[in-house]
């Protein structure tokens, strides 16, 4: 089974209990910046608790869940895994948190192509943004890179008065002008 075939199946299933997801990570900014290859997957997902309870109970013995480690993740606002046994495919899904910044990013998810799929995706804002939390939270150097990325790729749509707003709201003011001075300067000349 293909990653394709892994996020194909893993998507039908989240459709089939109606739980609203959207792609993030590194293959969400990929695909508004620079591709990166990854090994996993990451949804956001906004389910309820029976939507969710749905899901760990439709995959079947082919994966890995733990529906009691599912559950303490939507209590938690964190994240759980579902590995696919046969190839080794894994898929971090990430429980919406109840924040106002992570009910906007869901709200302004774009419909895009990946892997041949139709799939939800995170804005290319929202991918920045994120990246730019997850670096400071982490210090990782990859995450920030990816930010760059996508504000390089991005340059003349990036919405800038909506990232300084997040921004600010998240604390990550300073890395994303950081940000938007290098992918300024890595702009072409006309």
């Amino acid at each position: 089974m293909s990653q394709k075939d892994f996020l194909g199946r893993l998507l039908a299933k989240l459709d089939e209990v109606g739980i609203p997801y959207m792609i993030s990570g590194s293959l969400g900014s990929s695909l508004h910046g620079e591709p990166r290859a990854t090994n996993d997957i990451d949804l956001i997902i906004a389910p309820t608790l029976e939507q969710l309870n749905a899901f760990t109970q439709s995959l079947g013995e082919g994966y890995y869940i733990s529906p009691e480690v599912a559950q303490e993740a939507f209590q938690n606002r964190s994240m759980f895994n579902v590995i696919d046994h046969q190839t080794g495919w894994k898929a971090d899904l990430i429980i919406c948190k109840d924040r106002a910044f992570s009910h906007e990013e869901f709200m302004r998810r774009l419909s895009a192509n990946i892997l041949g799929i139709e799939v939800y995706v995170l804005s290319p804002e929202d991918a920045i943004l994120s990246k730019l939390e997850w670096s400071r939270e982490s210090g990782s150097e990859l995450q920030f890179r990816d930010a760059l990325g996508v504000a390089v790729v991005q340059w003349e749509r990036l919405d800038r008065e909506y990232l300084r707003k997040w921004a600010r709201e998240l604390g990550v003011e300073a890395l994303l002008e950081t940000i938007l001075r290098g992918a300024e300067e890595l702009q072409l000349p006309e």
